[in-house]
């Protein structure tokens, strides 16, 4: 059985980003869904202020599941040869490692189930990162990760990227647990480009996987047109 790793396809390459901005061109690390119509009628449904919980419930989960997908396009492959039913040979390929998803709580918890539908048995760690009140920067509060994550790719899971304060303290404290920068994948619903310009500049080797990426940042830096805060809406509080 060959264990040689391919190189990302070709098909990959034609996902990435290549989206125009007030702020330029897109980093080279973000990818994004493929701009159908079919997903921004699933983004519109997201967005309306008067869709019902049930609806945003069923939609935005119907966006995660695709997010993650694509995710999991990005992971490396190693060639694999099995035997099929009929007795013959198949020359495919397999993932080369084991994976965990992070997310960053709590709105990044509503993306677990999504991975967990894709991938069986899949591990779960968390990471609660704050403002602290009196320097106003993102401070953790809680981790809790598989023992062995240092040996895994790591999906993160966020809805929102708006500054990317947050994704970069989540970042930071992966690679502090011994996470590579280049096995850490970045999912989010939606993302303004001027957090993407930020968290990409200080992390270039993390891959970005987000479904649209929206106008940019308001005098409040909330997303616009964005969708509100994906939390409250997800769990109505």
């Amino acid at each position: 059985m060959a264990s040689t790793s391919t190189n990302p396809s070709a098909a990959q390459a034609a996902r990435q980003a290549n989206t125009s901005t007030h702020l330029g061109a897109l980093p080279s690390s973000v990818y994004t869904l493929p701009q159908t119509a079919q997903l921004e009628a699933l983004y519109t449904i997201i967005r309306d202020k008067e869709t019902s919980r049930g609806d945003f419930l069923f939609y935005s989960d119907r966006i995660i599941r695709l997010l993650v997908e694509e995710g999991l396009n990005h992971l490396p492959v190693v060639n694999r040869t099995i035997e099929t039913p009929t007795g013959a040979t198949y020359d495919g390929v397999g993932f080369e490692g084991k994976i965990c998803g992070v997310s960053i709580l709590r709105a990044g918890e509503a993306m677990e189930a999504g991975l967990r539908e894709v991938c069986r048995s899949v591990r779960i760690g968390k990471i609660l990162i704050q403002r602290d009140e009196e320097t106003a920067l993102p401070k953790l509060f809680y981790s809790k990760f598989p023992p062995d994550i240092a040996k895994r790719y790591v999906l993160l899971l966020d809805p929102m990227l708006a500054t990317g304060g947050s994704a970069m303290k989540a970042v930071e404290v992966l690679m502090e647990h011994g996470v590579p920068e280049e096995r850490i994948i970045f999912i989010n619903l939606i993302s303004a480009p001027e957090g993407l310009k930020t968290f990409c500049g200080k992390y270039p080797n993390v891959r970005v996987i987000t479904g649209w990426v929206d106008q940019g940042l308001n005098e409040k830096a909330f997303i616009i047109p964005g969708l509100g805060d994906f939390g409250e809406r997800r769990y109505c509080t």
